[in-house]
This record gives structure tokens, sequence and C-alpha cells, in this order.
């Protein structure tokens, strides 16, 4: 398939973090890829409450439109890829396409594996504090990610816990509200992440009316953060190139 860009302009795109993540990380991930294709990054910091942590990212979305003035690309990373999804659902008129990277689960998470590490690391956090937290977190796992929690858990401080379970018990959006959103969506999903399977980033991809999927790996991405934002910008814009074809929508 040939991947064009969109002859209309596109507003910036704003990203969000997943759990326990922030926006160092999304920019990481996304800025250089979206510099490539002619767009910037709005990367909103993680809210300090964290009991409110869902409402908070929601709200940044709502208060960019207002500054924009005009539709933005929204998404994000796991919880962040949830909420864009959410927020493009009950603002179809201010949200012209849609960035996700591993969606983790669609509907209410039941036990689905992000949900259960996340409250399991409130737990640990709550328990026994930071530091032994962290130190559980990150055994056995990939270097790169090992470091990425050791730096942005802290940053959280007193509001991560209740961040971790706010995101771990807040629903996404079921396929059938998915179904509805008449938009390009380009989702990239890690073919070794079984924390985020990749057959939640098909099944949202064949929910959505106008979506691609492009897999990659976590072992790239811990050799290149730019490879995630890649796969979900190279996505978006396959599944623009349909969008924007004359006659009726894909399916």
């Amino acid at each position: 398939m040939t991947c064009t860009m969109p002859s209309a302009p596109w507003a910036p795109a704003v990203l969000l973090p997943g759990t326990g993540s922030d926006e160092v990380f999304v920019r990481s991930v996304f800025a250089g890829p979206l510099t490539g294709a002619g767009m910037t990054l709005i990367a909103p910091p993680p809210p300090a409450d964290g009991t409110a942590l869902v409402e908070g990212y929601l709200a940044a979305f709502t208060a960019a439109a207002a500054e924009t003035g005009g539709k933005l690309l929204v998404g994000g990373v796991s919880l962040g890829a949830h909420l864009a999804a959410e927020w493009a659902v009950a603002n179809p008129e201010r949200c012209s396409g849609l960035l996700l990277a591993l969606p983790a689960w669609n509907g209410v998470p039941d036990g689905a594996p992000a949900s259960v590490a996340a409250r399991y690391s409130a737990d640990l956090v709550e328990r026994d504090g930071l530091t032994a937290a962290l130190a559980v977190a990150t055994d056995g796992v990939a270097p790169w990610l090992a470091a990425e929690l050791r730096r942005a858990w802290p940053r959280h401080g007193a509001a991560l816990a209740a961040g971790l379970r706010a995101a771990g018990a807040h629903p996404a959006p079921t396929l059938d509200a998915l179904a509805q959103l008449r938009i390009p969506v380009g989702i990239a999903a890690c073919t070794d992440d079984p924390v985020h399977p990749a057959t939640v980033a098909h099944a949202w991809a064949a929910a959505l009316p106008q979506a691609c999927v492009r897999e990659t790996t976590l072992t790239a991405l811990g050799e290149d953060r730019e490879s995630l934002g890649r796969a979900a910008v190279t996505a978006w814009r396959s599944a623009s190139d349909l969008y924007s074809r004359p006659g009726p929508p894909p399916r």
C-alpha cells in the first residue's frame, strides 16, 4: 500500500503517556516521527492528582482543542491510547485522527495483564514504598525498561499509587464504540509484549472503520525509542490514504 500524506493541513498531535510513564517518554517515541511527517507534538505532563489521573488527561485534550480552535490529532501509549480513543468517541467533531500505541484491552479491563500489573504495582508502592516497589518492578526486565521505570516513577511522587490504581481500573472504549469513529487511525503493536497483546491492537483495528496496524517489537523499542512512534505514524498515514480516497469508506 502506498502511504501518502493527506492534502489537508493537520493540527498538532496531542499524545499522552501510559500508566506510570510521562511526557518525556512520549517525546522520545513520537517527536522525531511526527516532525518527519510535518507535524508538531504536544505532550502534556501527568496530572498532579493521581486520583484524578483520567479526568486530568481527558481535560488536557479538551484544553488543547480550545487553544488550537480546530480539530486535533490525538493519541498516546497504552492508557494514553485508551483515553485518546475515549475522547474521540465523546468529541467526534473535535478529532481528526488517532495515533495509538499498545492498546491493552477493550471495554472493562477484567483480568487484562496491563490492568493486573498496574494494580499490583500500586499495592507494592502503598505497602512497601517506592524504592522497594521499583526493585520488584525492575527485577528481570529489559535494562531499558528498568531504567525508564526508575526515571519516571519518582516523578509522580505521592500520586504514583493512586494513578496506577486509577489507570488499571478505567475501562477502555468498547469495540462497538470504536466502530462509530469515522477518522483515520494508526495503531502500533509490539509482537513480543505480553502486557499489551498485539491481538488487542488488531481487534481495535478490525472494529474501527479506517484503521491500520503496524507491528514492531519491544526489542526494537529498547534500541530505538522512535521505532514505536514510526510504526504508529506509518499506520496512520496508511489509514489516511484510505480515508482520503474518493468513494465510500473502505468498510
